[in-house]
């Protein structure tokens, strides 16, 4: 049944942290180290908005063949190739699955032959790199990134684990918040450490939420955001040696998002949003291209863009979506009181498509913000929807999978399913399978697993 009331609630509340068990802190030193959740990219589906191909900075090779970051080869959560063709996610769709230990949110990472993960085991105190064969989910390696140092305190819906790592054809990379810092590392595919380096000093101190966003990798860098009641900065590292090619300061207040590189008015922009802005660097030099008032100090979710807008959602303290025009005015083309918070949107021939955090699916004309559609799934989300061919997939917190077609003329239900009872991260899709890291719980233990779904 469409859902005929917009959302009255437009508070998102900070939920009260866990607490972690007290332990030794150990400062780790520097050797000579993408997307919700995270972070993802694709091949052309369209001329319109949400073009993947002509509108992506930096494509890389075996971007059809793989899924090298958070959010895709295209940075858009749009699947590049269509030969995956269920609809319905459930148990019996199930090619393979491997358990995975510890716990985390990152999404898979998948390259020809291998898919990584990022997870923390909090009793052990450590955080590390898992690799499992792309065939057959078969655990290959394991690298310890960090022994001790795991923060004490941390959200209830966060972890140790959530920011995905990033693949740049010859390394891994991956960021942790550990010993009060952020660290970066990268590892050769068969598990070899190449270097790692401290980004500087991460404590948050009003919010003691933890950290959530992903490398996005841009020519030979990789570029990392931390954001926090501190020292807060964006910074660009070099691939082969982890130094910094250039960084800058972000206002000291607490935000999640991960930045993405798009191509948009025929240059190349660094985007993200937070501290109550949606905001445009060069991703060559960090330099500030445009700034507009926008959503709120808080958001997770990464913007979408098309050939003349970028969108943007969140969070706290208000609520706000919004579309900002991407040529240097600042103008805001349009707006409205919806709360895409921990999850990100998807652009696809004009039109946005979103599930609030109410749990009701949107379809938003991206010329002005009409709304053609609305339709009320059910549950909270933190998983980001994905789309492949003209389905809509999305994960809501519980587990339940839905699917839908990327149509504005009205709310067409593909079906439903059930994969676990917890999703958290986001699926990744390559070709004829779609990768997805779930939660079950087997009597009094919680055990996640990586599913590899045709």
């Amino acid at each position: 049944m469409n859902d005929s009331s917009e959302d009255r609630s437009n508070a998102l509340r900070f939920d009260p942290p866990h607490r972690m068990p007290l332990r030794r802190r150990t400062f780790l030193g520097g050797v000579a180290t993408s997307g919700a959740t995270a972070l993802s990219m694709l091949g052309g589906l369209s001329t319109q908005a949400g073009t993947a191909e002509a509108s992506v900075a930096g494509a890389r090779p075996g971007s059809q063949t793989a899924w090298w970051t958070w959010r895709g080869p295209n940075g858009n959560n749009i699947s590049a190739t269509a030969d995956f063709k269920q609809t319905v996610l459930s148990r019996e769709n199930i090619a393979w699955q491997t358990a995975v230990p510890g716990r985390g949110h990152s999404s898979p990472i998948v390259t020809d032959d291998s898919i990584y993960l990022t997870t923390a085991d909090i009793k052990a105190g450590t955080q590390s790199l898992l690799a499992f064969e792309r065939r057959n989910g078969k655990l290959r390696w394991t690298q310890l990134v960090h022994q001790g140092g795991l923060p004490k305190e941390n959200h209830r819906k966060n972890t140790e684990a959530s920011s995905s790592a990033a693949f740049d054809g010859q390394r891994v990379i991956v960021t942790f918040y550990n010993s009060d810092a952020l660290w970066v590392s990268a590892y050769s595919p068969d598990g070899k450490q190449l270097w790692r380096k401290s980004l500087g000093r991460y404590y948050p101190d009003r919010f003691k939420y933890g950290y959530a966003a992903s490398p996005v990798i841009y020519k030979n860098t990789a570029i990392i955001i931390g954001e926090f009641d501190g020292p807060a900065f964006m910074t660009a590292v070099a691939l082969d040696t982890g130094e910094a090619v250039w960084r800058i300061e972000r206002p000291n207040s607490t935000s999640f998002s991960s930045p993405i590189v798009a191509k948009i008015n025929g240059r190349d922009q660094l985007l993200v949003s937070g501290q109550a802005q949606v905001m445009s660097y060069n991703p060559e030099t960090g330099e500030l291209i445009w700034s507009a008032p926008g959503t709120a100090m808080a958001t997770c979710g990464t913007v979408v863009w098309d050939d003349q807008n970028v969108y943007a959602s969140g969070g706290f303290p208000q609520s706000q979506t919004v579309a900002i025009r991407a040529d240097g005015s600042s103008k805001v083309v349009w707006q409205n009181n919806q709360k895409c918070y921990e999850q990100s949107m998807l652009c696809y021939d004009g039109h946005i498509y979103a599930v609030t955090d109410q749990g009701v699916a949107y379809c938003w004309r991206a010329a002005d913000g009409e709304t053609m559609w609305r339709e009320r799934l059910g549950g909270n989300y933190s998983s980001s929807p994905i789309l492949v061919g003209t389905t809509i997939h999305v994960f809501n917190e519980a587990c339940d999978a839905f699917a839908f077609e990327a149509t504005p003329k009205s709310f067409f239900s593909r079906g439903r399913g059930k994969l676990g009872d917890e999703a958290f991260a986001t699926p990744s899709i390559v070709g004829n399978t779609l990768f997805m890291r779930v939660a079950r719980n087997e009597g009094t233990t919680r055990q996640e697993y990586l599913l590899a779904i045709r």
